[in-house]
């Protein structure tokens, strides 16, 4: 019979795995800054967009299409929104949103 050692090693979450399958009292460990790193590359990926459909709704070429560019904007504008509290990312963490609104504010 097992002694209870043995359950107390169980109990610890050391046995097969248990820290990283989300035990509970298992302090958070690994890459978590490499993660928002990514969660923010992307985040400015997004504001690319949005500024590429913000220039085409000036333009006059499509201006055929400017109800689905206004649509697209509207749905990127909540994606983002969404985004930064879903990584409770700030406004001031990244480069291009900082340059965004510093452009529509000149404008």
């Amino acid at each position: 019979m097992r002694g209870s050692g043995f359950r107390e090693h169980m109990r610890e979450g050391h046995h097969r795995g248990g820290r990283h399958r989300g035990m509970e009292g298992a302090p958070q460990r690994g890459a978590k800054t490499f993660r928002r790193g990514k969660a923010i590359s992307f985040l400015e990926m997004l504001h690319v967009k949005r500024a590429t459909i913000k220039q085409q709704l000036e333009q006059p070429e499509f201006q055929s299409i400017q109800q689905i560019l206004v649509g697209e904007l509207k749905a990127i504008d909540l994606v983002i929104q969404e985004f930064c509290q879903l990584f409770d990312i700030q406004e001031n963490e990244t480069s291009l949103q900082e340059e965004d609104n510093a452009h529509e504010t000149n404008e």
